[in-house]
């Protein structure tokens, strides 16, 4: 049996938006309950609706910026810097800015839609 896993084809997880979520590894890809590793696309003017998330998510930001907002707080994270948000907090993510984003996702424990926990 490998002890590793090559990722050559992550899953497309629906967004019912314009953003676009490569999952490597998680819940969605491969069952996987270690984490979840996702690459995000996030359009200019894009946003989604609030969520306190069961789980730590550190975004890294790659190219653009994008604006979390976090129990109150706004905070811009532009390419080359990372955030961690805390399980439990209320955030938004948006990229109100005229750039594509493009950002990398890592959830501990790993993403999934019951434990996301989004507004309606």
């Amino acid at each position: 049996m490998k002890r590793y896993f090559k990722q050559t084809d992550p899953t497309i997880v629906p967004t019912g938006n314009d953003k676009l979520i490569e999952e490597h590894f998680g819940n969605v890809s491969m069952k996987y309950e270690g984490c979840s590793i996702s690459r995000m696309e996030a359009p200019p003017g894009w946003k989604e609706p609030f969520q306190n998330p069961e789980f730590d998510e550190f975004i890294m930001v790659m190219k653009g910026r994008m604006l979390v907002k976090v129990d109150g707080d706004k905070e811009t994270v532009s390419a080359g810097q990372s955030m961690l948000i805390r399980r439990n907090a209320k955030v938004r993510y948006s990229n109100p800015f005229d750039q594509h984003a493009e950002y990398w996702s890592i959830c501990l424990p790993p993403f999934s839609l019951s434990t996301v926990n989004r507004e309606k």
